[in-house]
């Protein structure tokens, strides 16, 4: 699987392409998923040979916000990932995960629902401390 990253509901066509200007001298390929893509697991999308497609199309709400997931991406490489999107100007992203050998049978949903639950909690800490 080459490196990349899936881009969710990000309708913003202009972040879009800054991602895509930021991650291009690290060799991450820049994948836009496709709400009707929704219900595929994730490392199906992101080209995992062992990971087959399902049949059903995705009919329903689009996500609340933008996701990014990292695919085939560790290490080092998630820390320059996130310093080159830094120094692009993006800014927040606040729905980002890394695939892993879980989650890349869950479909963007599941996934999109866990990463609220973590943001929701992280930002009640953070508020905690204030």
């Amino acid at each position: 699987m080459k490196a990349s990253v899936l881009l969710f509901n990000f309708t913003d066509k202009s972040r879009a392409l800054t991602i895509g200007r930021a991650l291009l001298p690290l060799g991450i390929r820049i994948m836009k998923v496709n709400k009707e893509d929704y219900n595929q697991p994730l490392g199906y999308l992101a080209g995992v040979k062992e990971i087959e497609a399902v049949e059903e199309k995705y009919e329903g709400d689009e996500l609340q916000g933008e996701m990014m997931v990292m695919a085939g991406i560790t290490g080092k490489m998630v820390d320059d990932v996130l310093l080159a999107l830094r120094k692009s100007g993006i800014g927040r992203i606040n729905h980002k995960a890394v695939l892993t050998l879980t989650n890349q049978y869950w479909n963007t949903i599941q996934l999109y629902e866990e990463l609220v639950k973590e943001h929701e909690e992280v930002t009640k800490q953070l508020n905690k401390k204030e």
